[in-house]
């Protein structure tokens, strides 16, 4: 099931907000920036670097996810351990809009999407 046009244009207003508010300075985004992704139902953050021996590959690293289920018509939350595995962020597992997916992962209060 994919997501709606309107929920893909919140998603991406909701986005752009995070981006503003977090991405790292203009002068260091060649070595670390912050990037979002909108597969199916998933939403994806994740960092991005230059591959260590090939600087002009660049890599994305996981950050956290967010899946929306609409029979409930909250988003659920995911971060990823250092085993590559997606799991349910425990402290609030739930949100309702895609804008507090954001602000949760902005805040990061236990370091598990950013360590």
């Amino acid at each position: 099931m994919a997501l709606t046009k309107e929920q893909i244009t919140e998603i991406e207003k909701a986005a752009a907000k995070y981006m503003y508010y977090n991405r790292p300075p203009l002068e260091i985004r060649d070595k670390l920036d912050l990037g979002y992704r909108i597969e199916g139902q998933n939403v994806y953050l994740f960092e991005i670097r230059p591959r260590w021996d090939k600087p002009e590959v660049k890599t994305e690293t996981p950050v956290a996810k967010t899946t929306y289920v609409k029979s409930q018509n909250q988003w659920k939350i995911y971060w990823m351990r250092s085993n590559l595995k997606w799991y349910h962020y425990e402290p609030v597992p739930y949100v309702k809009t895609i804008s507090d997916f954001f602000d949760l992962v902005a805040e990061d209060a236990l370091h598990c999407f950013f360590g």
